[in-house]
């Protein structure tokens, strides 16, 4: 009897043995499982965030059209997965999505994001001899990574008088060099510039945008005769421009310049590129040249050679000379991208667009 009794517990010993270890054989494999979706889910998220490239562009009621025509190359040109982020005034939200909705665009992916004019009070001076300069919306970049509430690591800002005619992924890749929250196109790397800039006196130095004769211009220990960049188009680290608090600090020598009058609106870049200029002195990666091609609306009459043409990237018509007004040089390769308004408002110059068909 003791020996059966006996037998009977060790059975079932090994019984309880055996289920244990199936148990704990059952709990280890949910772990796994676990763990192997969440690690899946964070693969997918960063995947996703990688494989959308965020646009961000200004879009005033009056020049609604060209904005429209900068998405439009942007999204012809390439198979990226692109968001746009349109930023605008109130009036033109609705404009803005009909614009988009009524057109061949209606199959992009964007949100439009209404701009508070309200927090540039008291940072931009009320006189200008460009007053289209003055806009709201002109000041956007100073303002932009606060502005979005996104997820993406970087994103890539246009001011509206562009065509991108490369693959916007190519810009997006740039590679920053540490410890720098943009890329800019240096004014001082388009060989085939060079003769614009003297044909119509144009400032590719920091002379050109800074009263070096003011105290708080001269202790920034910039030579005058530095190199600018033209901040019409830049690759943003989001991360790196928070980090550096970038955008107190162009608040900053916004303030000082309606004190102290430290830059004038009068000069070649109006009031958004000094601030800029001061900012991301030497702290910036430079584009390749062919990322962008400007100057193209300084002068009615000074043109780039067609072949120069062909291989740039990205053309901004920075300057008085918009191709949708005349006159204005290489017209029609803007108007390969635009997109008549549904509403009728924003319209090209109807002799511009017969030479060019």
């Amino acid at each position: 009897m003791c020996l059966t009794v006996t037998l009977c517990g060790a059975s079932v010993n090994r019984l309880l043995v055996v289920l244990l270890l199936l148990l704990l054989c059952l709990l280890l494999h949910s772990a796994l499982l676990r763990g192997n979706s969440l690690h899946r889910r964070t693969v997918l998220d960063v995947s996703r965030e990688d494989a959308v490239i965020p646009v961000l562009l200004c879009a005033s009621e009056e020049r609604l059209g060209a904005a429209m025509a900068t998405v439009n190359s942007i999204h012809s040109n390439t198979d990226a997965e692109v968001f746009f982020f349109i930023v605008t005034l109130h009036d033109a939200v609705g404009l803005t999505r009909q614009y988009i909705e009524k057109t061949k665009l209606k199959h992009i992916k964007y949100k439009i994001l209404e701009f508070n004019p309200m927090v540039l009070k008291g940072k931009v001076k009320p006189v200008s001899a460009r007053p289209e300069l003055l806009h709201p919306v002109t000041e956007l970049c100073a303002f932009l990574p606060p502005l979005l509430d996104i997820n993406h690591k970087r994103l890539i800002y246009v001011d509206d008088d562009v065509i991108v005619q490369g693959d916007i992924r190519d810009l997006f890749d740039v590679k920053l060099e540490p410890g720098h929250a943009a890329a800019f196109g240096s004014d001082c790397d388009l060989p085939y510039s060079h003769e614009i800039v003297r044909s119509v006196g144009m400032q590719t130095t920091y002379m050109g945008f800074l009263d070096y004769r003011k105290p708080e211009v001269r202790d920034l220990g910039i030579n005058p005769s530095q190199c600018s960049f033209n901040p019409g188009v830049f690759v943003a680290d989001v991360d790196e421009w928070k980090r550096q608090a970038v955008t107190k600090q162009l608040e900053h020598w916004m303030q000082e310049n309606v004190r102290s009058n430290l830059y004038s609106s009068a000069l070649v870049g109006g009031v958004a590129t000094p601030p800029m200029l001061m900012v991301f002195h030497d702290k910036y990666t430079r584009l390749e040249p062919l990322w962008h091609v400007r100057h193209l609306g300084f002068s009615p009459d000074t043109s780039y050679p067609e072949s120069y043409l062909q291989g740039a990237q990205l053309l901004h018509w920075n300057g008085p000379f918009k191709p949708w007004t005349t006159p204005s040089v290489h017209a029609e390769l803007w108007e390969r991208w635009f997109i008549p308004d549904p509403s009728g408002r924003f319209k090209v110059t109807r002799t511009r667009m017969e030479k060019a068909t």
